[in-house]
């Protein structure tokens, strides 16, 4: 649902979080944003599913994005169109494949037709519930450019 026109006029912070939901549960790929405290910073592209409270991506096991997580829980998300910003800021979760809750696996296999528990390697599901999310439409926008905070919808 990327904007395709640069021409936009402010919205209301209803409008906002009412597109920033409408995007979060049509749109397929996030970037995930972790840190290590030895390794540093470390970015990379997700399938992400939203169940309207939270994000549910998947991942290796053995991946760069777990090891951090587990070190430091604290992520960034973006969805992947930079006119149309949307950040989710939030602490992820690992949950082994086979220990995920089904409701959220059950409904990640569904929206992309590929199930990780079944993988021959392990993978970790990661559960963000966001406590911020900040979301614009080129410059108009910047100013008020938080829908949420503290875990709290405005607007």
């Amino acid at each position: 649902m990327p904007v395709e026109n640069a021409e936009t006029s402010r919205r209301t912070p209803s409008e906002r979080r009412r597109d920033t939901l409408a995007r979060l549960a049509a749109e397929r790929d996030l970037w995930v944003s972790t840190a290590h405290p030895e390794h540093g910073p470390h970015q990379v592209p997700l399938w992400f599913l939203w169940d309207g409270t939270a994000v549910w991506t998947a991942t290796g096991a053995a991946s760069a994005t777990v090891r951090n997580v587990r070190e430091e829980p604290r992520v960034r998300l973006a969805l992947p169109d930079s006119f149309d910003v949307v950040l989710l800021h939030g602490e992820a979760r690992c949950f082994p494949g086979r220990e995920a809750p089904a409701e959220a696996a059950d409904a990640y296999t569904a929206k992309f037709g590929w199930d990780p528990r079944t993988e021959a390697d392990p993978f970790v599901y990661l559960r963000v519930v966001p406590r911020t999310v900040q979301a614009w439409r080129g410059e108009p926008e910047l100013r008020g450019r938080t829908v949420m905070r503290d875990g709290r919808w405005m607007g």
